[in-house]
């Protein structure tokens, strides 16, 4: 087992009670991300991540329903893909090879974009659904520190959104979220 296998798994694991613990009539509540509803959130994760590892290591995960049809399906499908992965011992020899980020050991790849953007984006479904919002501080202090010296880069990627300003001394998780363009 890799530190990143564990990672996956209990932060897919914290997204995955969210995601059953969404009632159907919610699956269509906005979401913190402009323009999403629930099910978006859900829909970014299943649509992104797959041709992400295709072009870039080769593999391939299973496809669950359209998250359309059945958003908790979806999910657990290409959540229980990305963990067999990572729970595949031939992983640890494997690389991703992407233009922007060159050379990468598969299970650091799969843990720095994929999994980081699992975890933040717990956050959004929780907010989107009425359920627990907590992240983990320790994860999100970690995440964090990483992504402050890449403020610049990571705006012009386009994918966040821009800074929130927040009260001086607010909590770790309240700094991360306003950091990605969140109004926690």
């Amino acid at each position: 087992m890799t530190k990143a296998a564990d990672e996956h798994r209990a932060v897919a694991g914290a997204f995955t009670e969210r995601v059953r613990g969404t009632s159907p009539s919610a699956w269509d509540d906005p979401a913190p991300c402009e323009g999403w509803a629930a099910r978006d959130v859900v829909r970014h994760l299943v649509e992104w991540f797959p041709d992400f590892l295709k072009a870039g290591a080769g593999v391939e995960l299973p496809k669950g329903p359209s998250v359309d049809d059945d958003p908790v399906a979806a999910w657990t499908v290409h959540s229980d893909g990305v963990q067999a992965v990572l729970d595949d011992p031939a992983t640890a020899q494997r690389t991703l090879s992407n233009p922007h980020i060159g050379e990468v050991p598969l299970d650091q790849a799969i843990d720095r974009f994929y999994t980081s953007d699992v975890f933040m984006h717990t956050w959004d479904l929780a907010r989107a659904t009425g359920q627990e919002e907590r992240l983990d501080p320790g994860k999100c202090a970690q995440l964090l520190e990483g992504m402050l010296p890449l403020d610049d880069v990571l705006r012009g990627s386009g994918q966040y959104g821009p800074r929130v300003e927040v009260a001086e001394g607010a909590d770790v998780q309240t700094q991360l979220l306003a950091f990605i363009g969140r109004r926690p």
